[in-house]
């Protein structure tokens, strides 16, 4: 019962932004991995200014597809596109918040935070190599901790992801015959297990399937109280997930030295960092059709970067360091123009 009402809260949340969002000034879709904040933000923006946002979470890989045909006013991805990408498409892109990525289970008789696992043992999982919970490899590094005979059931994404893609990358890392079969990328072809869309899906079915393991940001399994693992990272250190974790993987990143600040935060090294962290990314056009509509989309991320931090942190997300927003406002200015190619910002 409890399962049940929980699945039904994140659909009411998800239906209730969308009903509010009817009268919204601008459009964007894209990442699942920020919808919880950018809802938040959202909202809050709405009682600040009066001017809506109407967000679609439909995954990266479709909000890449929405900003290139031109039908909403910016999409949003987890996997950032490389220089070369953003040059073809005529986009620009930029961070907006940083997160984390974690394994959940559906796994009775254990608690939330008391699992072990690896990258490689993780890997092992979902190419179904692992399929029993008592496997001598899992039980090797949970000693002390009594594991069912349960089978496995490896819960994926459906649709594109840039979840996938954080996944992934850190799995290619972790795991030689991963990177060889498998790679890193927003959509894979998964060895085995069932698909469930967004991160709201892949929730869903972890929630619904006794005895299943899958990944979802921090704020999606804090919020529906899901049974997160403690992961090793590049160090060897086992650490629970916590905003701690995210930020020391955020701080050694050479954003103004990366073109399109295309960081890729996941395995870095640090005894506290936090192994699948990434940032969610913008997209816009650096040509504005409408520069009224392309401005209202960067005061909007303005506003999030001076105000949104609170909410961000209340959600367990790691705000951009104030360091990170002025070169982003600096390159708004240097890249995103109306269609006389004056700047918009």
């Amino acid at each position: 019962m409890r399962m049940k009402h929980l699945f039904i809260s994140v659909a009411i949340a998800a239906s209730s932004f969308a009903a509010a969002a009817q009268a919204a000034n601008i459009t964007g879709a894209g990442a699942t991995f920020p919808y919880p904040i950018y809802a938040k933000w959202a909202e809050m923006y709405k009682a600040t200014s009066g001017n809506g946002l109407n967000y679609q979470s439909v995954g990266s890989g479709a909000g890449i597809k929405q900003i290139k045909a031109k039908t909403v006013d910016f999409g949003a991805s987890d996997m950032p596109l490389s220089a070369a990408d953003l040059n073809e498409a005529g986009l620009f892109q930029f961070p907006a918040i940083m997160g984390g990525v974690v394994p959940v289970v559906n796994l009775p008789g254990t608690t939330p935070g008391q699992l072990k696992l690896t990258g490689a043992v993780i890997a092992d999982i979902f190419l179904g190599k692992i399929t029993k919970w008592n496997a001598p490899q899992i039980a090797a590094l949970n000693p002390g901790v009594k594991l069912p005979d349960d089978d496995i059931t490896v819960v994926h994404r459906a649709d594109s992801s840039g979840t996938s893609f954080l996944w992934t990358d850190y799995l290619s890392q972790t795991s030689a015959e991963w990177k060889t079969k498998v790679g890193a990328g927003t959509a894979v072809k998964w060895a085995v297990g069932v698909g469930g869309k967004g991160n709201e899906g892949v929730a869903a079915n972890v929630q619904r399937i006794k005895g299943s393991i899958g990944y979802v940001e921090w704020a999606y399994a804090k919020k529906n109280r899901m049974q997160h693992t403690q992961l090793q990272n590049k160090d060897g250190a086992y650490l629970q997930p916590d905003d701690d974790g995210f930020k020391a993987a955020a701080a050694g990143a050479n954003w103004a030295g990366t073109p399109g600040f295309a960081v890729v935060l996941t395995n870095q090294a640090g005894k506290a960092s936090w192994p699948i962290t990434g940032a969610s990314y913008i997209l816009v056009h650096k040509s504005q059709a409408d520069a009224a509509k392309g401005k209202e989309v960067l005061k909007f991320f303005d506003w999030a970067y001076k105000n949104g931090d609170a909410a961000a942190a209340e959600l367990d997300y790691v705000p951009m360091p104030d360091a990170v927003t002025k070169l982003v406002q600096d390159a708004w200015r240097a890249n995103v123009k109306d269609a006389a190619g004056k700047a918009i910002w």
